[in-house]
């Protein structure tokens, strides 16, 4: 007796970080199969050979095949491919097969707005048209949304992990004024390719500040907050590069209207976060190490006075990129979130 047909699903741009990280849960997903794969650089070559870890688990060839020729016999589409290029390829796949699904990894839907875009990237938005057909996926906000979404702009990793930090505030009302990020990163999230500022045996041994007050999050950070119930948010986001290779560690402070308990706050965590698969509130501190390789964030919330500190972690390509556009597509399809993408990391 054989089960349902899994439903299949391109990806374009495989051959990097992100593509190589949705590959692994699509690859191991009970209800998704990976047809295809596209990516200009690794076209011709198994997937396998592109991304080694992946022997055993797929044969599958990659192609430079274009994204509507992909989309014609998927019925989702996947793209991790640097910012501004997946919006130049998306009009033309959904003209291609107007019911294919889309999430999309990189940051080119995540805005409403065209000029606030072209601020954020630094470019013109080459499908302006589209952009309010695109939900923004953080699943645990946007449930509804998502479920009834063709097309998903996934969060950013350093988004993701403020978001998770700030949302439960915003949606009680208690986030006014500035909130502070102070984040670390790793090295994969600069992407595959080295460069002198971002290759990992420059910054094995050091810890350096970049973008400073004006990374391209920060815009879609503001709108999550905005739209769970935060008036005029502001957040002042101090990004940095760590010497580990995967994670984000994110230390959000707000300054209440007045004084709060921190048991109190951390119930009002979990109340928010109740029956979030993918959310665990902790005691004292989350550590990176432990969410490594998984879809989970966790948190855990501090408070002295007015002023309170969220603390996030999570892995900044599975819940900050990869697993997290599974666990929109599985909402799409009416799946269970948890779907393929339940995995609770090792140790140590």
């Amino acid at each position: 007796m054989t089960g349902p047909a899994r439903i299949p699903v391109g990806l374009v741009g495989a051959s990097g970080y992100g593509g190589a990280e949705t590959a692994r849960w699509l690859l191991r997903h009970p209800r998704f199969a990976l047809a295809a794969a596209t990516a200009r650089r690794a076209a011709g070559q198994r997937l396998a050979d592109v991304h080694e870890f992946l022997e055993g688990a797929t044969d599958l060839v990659v192609t430079d095949e274009d994204a509507a020729a992909v989309a014609r016999r998927v019925e989702a589409l996947v793209f991790a491919l640097p910012h501004g290029e997946a919006a130049s390829l998306v009009p033309a796949a959904l003209e291609a097969n107007p019911s294919v699904r889309v999430v999309d990894l990189s940051g080119d839907f995540r805005l409403d707005d065209a000029r606030e875009w072209e601020a954020a990237y630094g470019m013109a938005h080459p499908a302006p048209s589209l952009l309010g057909r695109f939900v923004y996926g953080f699943t645990e906000a946007h449930r509804a949304e998502v479920a009834r979404a063709q097309c998903v702009a996934n969060p950013g990793c350093f988004a993701t992990a403020a978001g998770a930090a700030l949302f439960p505030l915003a949606a009680r009302g208690l986030l006014r004024g500035e909130a502070v990020v102070f984040a670390v990163t790793g090295s994969s999230g600069s992407g595959a390719e080295p460069s002198p500022g971002t290759h990992h045996p420059e910054r094995a041994r050091d810890l350096r500040a970049y973008r400073v007050l004006d990374h391209q999050h920060v815009p879609e950070i503001e709108r999550l907050l905005r739209e769970s119930g935060a008036a005029d948010p502001k957040v002042s986001l101090i990004p940095h590069s760590g010497p580990f290779v995967r994670g984000i560690f994110a230390t959000a402070t707000v300054l209440l209207d007045a004084p709060a308990d921190a048991g109190a706050l951390e119930g009002l965590l979990r109340e928010v976060y109740a029956g979030e698969p993918f959310v665990r509130v902790r005691k004292g501190t989350p550590r990176v190490g432990v969410v490594e390789g998984t879809n989970f964030v966790d948190l855990a919330v501090h408070a002295k006075g007015r002023r309170v500190v969220v603390l996030a972690a999570l892995d900044n390509l599975g819940k900050g990129m990869a697993s997290q556009a599974v666990q929109n597509l599985n909402a799409m399809f009416g799946f269970p979130e948890t779907e393929g993408i339940l995995d609770f990391g090792r140790r140590p």
